[in-house]
């Protein structure tokens, strides 16, 4: 069961962890109230400096605040249509879920969390549910079979564990 957050119709993409969420919208608190703040000292002192045309300053202030306002429209879109994932299913692959897997005929297990596609990180072990791991994944149980096409050809692994 998910609870919804802010939008009737969020887009299955925005899944997010309350963990996530939480950081996302901190982070967009912060470059509205301190980056914004900053960036605009740093254009009136490289104003104060004469010449715009050729001053490198003025430039890399305008850069970093047009990236800077990207970034905040980029976290207050997510944000508006983030959909919290609450409870997870006892025994069943779901967002959440810490799932431990083995390819046929290997004996390394490895383990993923299954997130939304704005938290995926292989280096954490966090895939998401929309990629094609995570989509063969996604309702499954333990002991259950699984495959899914990569550059290499199909993969079929076996569920070990869920958590």
């Amino acid at each position: 069961m998910m609870m919804k957050k802010h939008q009737k119709d969020a887009a299955p993409e925005n899944v997010l962890t309350q963990e996530k969420f939480d950081e996302l919208k901190s982070e967009l608190e912060q470059l509205i109230t301190v980056a914004r703040k900053e960036i605009a000292e740093s254009l009136e002192y490289a104003r104060s400096l004469g010449d715009l045309s050729e001053n490198a300053e003025y430039h890399a202030a305008r850069e970093l605040q047009a990236a800077t306002e990207e970034r905040i429209r980029r976290l207050e879109s997510i944000v508006k249509s983030a959909v919290i994932m609450s409870e997870k299913k006892k025994g069943v692959v779901g967002f959440g879920s810490k799932v431990t897997i083995k390819k046929k005929g290997d004996k390394a297990e490895h383990t993923y969390t299954i997130v939304g596609s704005e938290e995926a990180d292989m280096r954490d072990k966090k895939i998401s549910h929309l990629s094609p791991m995570g989509e063969a994944l996604m309702n499954k149980k333990k002991g259950e079979t699984f495959t899914f096409t990569t550059p290499n050809g199909r993969q079929e692994y076996a569920i070990v564990d869920i958590e």
